[in-house]
């Protein structure tokens, strides 16, 4: 069964996909938390207005708060991201903004892959990133169930 979470502090689903979902129990032995695999985060705000059309810097700042938002919901931090996916329509632009990067990871740094993609579900979208993070159990928590979340 999967445990989708759809926390408030993002924009909200408005397709046939979950912001999160979260990978067993974290009661396995060899785990010491909970893994969770994030959405693909875009340049949206909170009501799902695209951040800054054109500016590559601008939307990879507002994809990585979205990300931070989400893992906030249940207790994470940005150190729990053990893997992330670019994708990224201009890979230079999306290079150059790597010390914006920097200043939401310290290390040792998740691990990525980063491909260029023609284009995302808008044109005014540069960048979409995906994440897995682990949760330490201690600090893991279960956000509220919002409308339209699976029980």
């Amino acid at each position: 069964m999967v445990d989708a979470i759809n926390p408030p502090g993002v924009w909200p689903a408005f397709g046939a996909f979950s912001m999160a979902v979260l990978q067993g129990d974290g009661h396995v032995v060899h785990l010491k938390g909970h893994v969770v695999h994030l959405k693909g985060q875009v340049a949206l705000d909170r009501s799902g207005q695209i951040v800054g059309p054109g500016d590559m810097r601008a939307q990879v700042r507002q994809a990585l708060d979205n990300i931070a938002s989400v893992l906030s919901s249940m207790g994470g931090q940005m150190g729990d991201v053990m893997a992330l996916v670019h994708y990224a329509t201009d890979i230079e632009q999306f290079m150059a903004a790597g010390d914006i990067r920097r200043a939401y990871f310290a290390e040792p740094y998740p691990v990525t892959t980063t491909v260029q993609v023609s284009r995302l579900y808008h044109p005014d979208l540069l960048i979409e990133i995906s994440a897995i993070a682990e949760i330490p159990r201690d600090r893991f928590q279960r956000p509220p169930i919002e409308p339209g979340d699976a029980p």
